[in-house]
């Protein structure tokens, strides 16, 4: 059974930090790329990061760069989203998901759209 879990939500202060975990089973993880998305309240899910873990190649939304870094530990099958100087927008649901077509095409055109496989989201809360 293809599963993604994503955990390590929680409520911050803004300036604080998180880290997200997805643990993956069910399907060769290493031939995949994640990716995190998130959502906030009537607000479209947009992607935040996303790390093909085949090659290691990352990329980030503009709106978290230089704050938040996207790792792997293959042996355990979790990908991770470390998640420093947190801000009030930060907050939302935060899911993992991935696709079969991410085997060859990697983190290329990594939208929520295209992704079919999805963990349950873990809430992320920054506090003023």
């Amino acid at each position: 059974d293809v599963q993604l879990q994503a955990s390590g939500g929680g409520l911050v202060q803004a300036g604080g930090s998180l880290r997200l975990s997805c643990a993956g089973s069910g399907f060769s993880f290493n031939d995949y790329a994640i990716g995190w998305f998130r959502q906030a309240p009537g607000k479209e899910r947009e992607g935040v990061s996303c790390i093909s873990i085949i090659d290691g190649s990352r990329f980030y939304a503009d709106s978290v760069k230089r704050r938040f870094t996207i790792s792997v530990d293959d042996d355990q099958n979790t990908v991770y989203l470390q998640m420093n100087s947190l801000k009030p927008e930060d907050t939302g649901v935060y899911y993992c998901a991935t696709d079969d077509r991410t085997i060859s095409h990697g983190c290329l055109n990594w939208r929520y759209y295209v992704m079919s496989i999805w963990g349950k989201g873990t809430q992320v809360t920054v506090s003023s």
